[in-house]
């Protein structure tokens, strides 16, 4: 007996089903509501990659494998380096892509020592390159700049200060390395839908809509035709902190 091939209709399925949740405004507010619950126990903070902290939440882990595996960069910045897990997260997938020289590399104007001990005595830091300094700053560009080998697929996480403001900095600093068909993925877009009221207080800073990542992304894709949401990955990111976030950058065009 034969058993019928069905991975295009199943692939199929699942892009249909990630477009109509990505319109489910009901779903997406319980969401929301949801987070806000979780947060009460520091949600994001529970996990951990390779037994180093992420602090992201499942749904953004497993979005950042979907396209890290799909589009194989070479090399991946990503702003904001905190305790160091994402970065040794994005490094193994790099392993498991089977690129001998892909890197991650790291930039944070505050990379405090005991982090930095626990990324550099870390398996997986061979493929980590840090970063100490202003993530727009001229100086940490150039490094960064410097450390892109000529022809390298780029990808780019922001993931630091979260202000509209700092954030389409970034977006107009970063959003040039990023090479076609890779990504800029801008963190914690979810601030975008909160009130003041709403945004956890229990952070250094608070973001809530007005001031925050996803009307800075938004406003960053006004300014040029590079990029686009994609709407099958942020379609299904519900119970995530960077729904809207997942930026593709289009071919260029002659």
């Amino acid at each position: 007996m034969t058993t019928k091939d069905d991975r295009q209709e199943f692939e199929a399925h699942r892009q249909e089903m990630c477009l109509a949740l990505g319109k489910d405004t009901e779903v997406f507010k319980q969401s929301i509501d949801t987070m806000l619950a979780l947060d009460t126990y520091d949600y994001s903070y529970l996990w951990s990659w390779m037994g180093v902290p992420i602090i992201q939440l499942p749904a953004d882990i497993m979005a950042t494998q979907e396209i890290v595996w799909n589009t194989k960069p070479d090399i991946i910045i990503e702003t904001g380096v905190a305790r160091g897990g994402s970065m040794i997260f994005m490094a193994s997938l790099l392993a498991m892509t089977g690129n001998d020289k892909g890197k991650v590399i790291g930039v944070d104007i505050d990379i405090r020592a005991h982090n930095r001990d626990a990324i550099e005595t870390h398996p997986m830091a061979s493929r980590i390159a840090l970063i100490e300094g202003g993530s727009v700053d001229d100086s940490t560009l150039q490094a960064v700049r410097d450390l892109i080998p000529e022809g390298a697929r780029v990808m780019v996480v922001l993931d630091s200060d979260h202000s509209y403001g700092h954030v389409l900095a970034e977006c107009r600093a970063y959003g040039s390395l990023v090479t076609p068909g890779c990504y800029l993925v801008v963190a914690d877009t979810a601030a975008g839908h909160l009130t003041e009221d709403q945004a956890p207080k229990k952070r250094s800073k608070s973001w809530f809509k007005g001031n925050d990542p996803l009307t800075a992304v938004n406003d960053y894709l006004k300014e040029n035709d590079r990029f686009q949401v994609d709407p099958v990955i942020n379609g299904k990111l519900v119970l995530a902190s960077s729904p809207g976030g997942y930026c593709v950058r289009l071919p260029d065009t002659a």
